[in-house]
């Protein structure tokens, strides 16, 4: 066979494999026999090898593995991926129903439900409709690179299908498409995976989930091709034109529909839901057949059905604003209490934490599950030798939900918190329903939760400074507060146990390459209280460097749309507390640079204004228009003070707009805020 007829063969081998994988994979009508498939791939696999020039990179071949690797390198994701917030019970739902109803200004909403699956949260990225990169959730922002290993998987399509006749018509798949979805492992597959690691005397996984994600992330795609994965796909993002480019789907539904018209598995009990009795019919439903579906799932997943609402609601720094996941309520089972410890965190707060006979619940085995405080203790009455229920929180955080008073020994006494911390002999302090240790980072104990919070990877990112080496760091007196780690010698961590050259040399390098992080991430990592992932972000927006914040005033911090006054006094006291900038000067000594982004360049029209929106707009969403106020110098405030200079005000402005003509301040409408924009 000439090259010509080579090519036109392997052109058409790999069309026809790929149309049977998803006839068989994706559809579960196969329209060949195995024997027949085989002879097909034996073919495409004989020509390749002749011709390897002419491989395509969609090749069905592909999918059997390659080589073991030896790692997996860090890789961006398209868009951030967020996780979701979890609730258990139906009055949490109907205050998220709330929630989104007074964000949206609406009587009523439409959601989407589908089951929410307990796998590996997945992104896969197709460059002009083609597979080119999948990777972990990672951090949210960075995952780790798995291509190799999901090219495995049969029913990720290697290149996005066009719409055929009788189709819905699909978004354009030209450009830059992350498609998000969960990678999961089937019941009985994972029931033979672990057979098999029991006979060669391994560790069995605890669950279906710790299946899924140990086999993604084999270094030997073999392994991943052998243990018959599934991916089903959920969201689309496009990269050219953000969320919600000029093709995408206007609804969640209809987003459904197009990732199982490009090829994707999509999970076929999911509805539209016309309003919360749906939605709570819909989760009772799903309860009743949980243990009779080929794969785990733990809950529903609620999603707001259109998505330039889902868009208007944004997002917080980890979960969105219109989607929520309704967990099943937890499995409970038996066991014994062994002792009662009293644990210390970086806040300084003490948390009483039960050590249980291990037990399996839910496929993880439970050896201490938290009691939460004294005020908890004493409603439940929890005592060393009890015998008592317990539980995984939203299948997740072990818990003690009740105590068997029948089967309490003899003897027993009430539990009380210390009177002195247990780590480092300091008062303990009362606020609230909480006991805190009076000692700050002088105790090792927060001092320990503070370094670790601070080299965290959604903070400053140090890659080699896990438990072990922070507390030989802390017990040799190296370390006693996060400056000191960028004052460490090569010398100091020769110290250390299990350091040798190559690691000293390794984690020099990550502390120097951490020294130019991104603004937000650096106020994160401080560890300032109430400040996570979406406040450190508007901080960083609003003044563009850390010395600012030493001189901003509480009323200045609330006139940031999104911060409140608890938020105001905790960012106001940790910068004007003497310790802090003791601390800040020694990280800038030793040459740590939070990297502020560049301003956008062009005409600033509203440069000096202070602005509100109320009611709602016509043109574009609440969002939009307040981007397009920030990037013509506009700074946006979310009440209404006698700071504000501007006010925008549209259909259903209510308290704000009267309080704006009690104050005086210059109200406008949409057209005119559009024509001051454009200057």
């Amino acid at each position: 066979m000439n090259r010509a007829d080579a090519r036109k063969r392997i052109e058409r081998l790999s069309r026809e494999i790929q149309e049977h994988d998803q006839r068989y994979y994706g559809e579960d009508r196969p329209t060949i026999s195995d024997a027949d498939y085989d002879v097909l791939l034996r073919e495409l696999t004989a020509l390749e090898t002749e011709f390897p020039n002419l491989k395509l990179p969609d090749s069905p071949t592909l999918r059997v593995g390659s080589a073991m690797r030896t790692a997996f390198k860090k890789v961006p994701h398209v868009a951030p991926m967020t996780s979701l917030d979890s609730l258990m019970a139906a009055d949490d739902v109907r205050e998220f129903d709330a929630r989104v109803r007074k964000g949206l200004e609406l009587d009523a909403v439409e959601y989407w439900a589908e089951p929410k699956f307990d796998g590996l949260s997945i992104e896969l990225v197709y460059e002009d409709g083609v597979f080119v990169r999948g990777s972990t959730r990672g951090n949210g922002e960075v995952g780790e690179d798995i291509t190799e290993n999901l090219r495995t998987i049969r029913s990720i399509p290697l290149r996005l299908r066009k719409r055929a006749a009788g189709e819905p018509k699909a978004p354009v798949t030209a450009g830059t498409i992350s498609v998000r979805g969960e990678a999961l492992i089937p019941r009985m597959e994972f029931e033979q995976v672990n057979k098999q690691l029991i006979e060669a005397g391994d560790e069995p996984f605890a669950n279906a989930r710790n299946a899924a994600a140990g086999t993604v992330r084999q270094l030997d795609p073999r392994i991943t091709a052998s243990r018959g994965l599934s991916f089903y796909a959920y969201e689309m993002v496009f990269a050219h034109a953000g969320l919600f480019a000029e093709h995408a789907p206007e609804t969640q539904q209809q987003a459904t529909e197009v990732l199982r018209a490009w090829g994707f598995l999509v999970e076929r009990s999911a509805r539209l839901c016309a309003g919360l009795d749906d939605v709570f019919a819909f989760h009772a439903a799903l309860e009743a057949r949980r243990e009779t579906l080929e794969f785990e799932i733990d809950g529903a997943v609620i999603k707001v059905n259109r998505r330039d609402w889902q868009h208007t609601l944004g997002a917080r720094s980890r979960s969105p604003r219109w989607a929520v996941a309704y967990k099943f309520p937890p499995r409970v089972e038996i066991t014994r209490v062994l002792d009662i410890v009293v644990q210390v965190g970086r806040t300084g707060k003490l948390t009483p934490v039960a050590q249980l006979e291990p037990v399996n619940v839910s496929g993880v085995t439970v050896a201490r599950a938290t009691l939460h405080n004294q005020d908890e203790v004493t409603r439940k009455d929890v005592r060393v030798g009890d015998t008592v229920r317990v539980r995984r929180a939203g299948d997740v955080i072990p818990e003690v939900v009740e105590v068997i008073v029948d089967r309490r020994p003899r003897g027993t006494e009430p539990f009380t918190m210390p009177a002195k911390c247990p780590v480092c002999g300091a008062p303990v302090q009362r606020e609230g329903a909480y006991h805190l240790c009076t000692n700050g980072l002088a105790c090792p104990a927060q001092l320990e939760g503070h370094i670790h919070h601070f080299v965290s990877r959604g903070a400053m990112d140090i890659v080699g400074l896990g438990g072990k080496t922070v507390r030989q760091l802390l017990d040799l007196k190296l370390v006693r507060d996060i400056a000191d780690l960028y004052h460490l010698t090569p010398i100091d961590l020769a110290s250390l146990e299990g350091f040798a050259e190559k690691s000293i040399d390794n984690l020099m390098a990550a502390l120097e390459a951490s020294k130019r992080p991104r603004l937000d991430r650096f106020l994160y990592a401080l560890g300032i209280e109430h400040v996570g992932g979406t406040v450190a972000g508007l901080l960083a927006e609003h003044y563009r460097g850390i010395e600012p914040l030493y001189e901003a005033d509480l009323e200045a911090l609330q006139e940031i749309h999104g911060i409140g006054p608890e938020v105001a006094e905790a960012v106001h006291r940790f910068f004007s507390s003497p310790r802090t900038r003791k601390v800040l000067d020694r990280l800038f000594q030793a040459g740590v640079r939070p990297q502020v982004p560049a301003k956008p360049r062009g005409p600033q029209p509203l440069a000096g204004e202070i602005m509100v929106f109320t009611g709602s707009l016509e043109t574009m969403t609440r969002p939009e228009a307040q981007r397009r106020a920030e990037s013509a110098g506009a700074r946006i405030a979310s009440v209404i003070t006698r700071r504000v200079t501007l006010v925008v005000a549209g259909p259903g402005a209510g308290s704000k707009l009267d309080e704006a003509a009690r104050l005086g301040l210059t109200v406008i409408d949409e057209r005119q805020f559009l024509k001051r924009v454009a200057g």
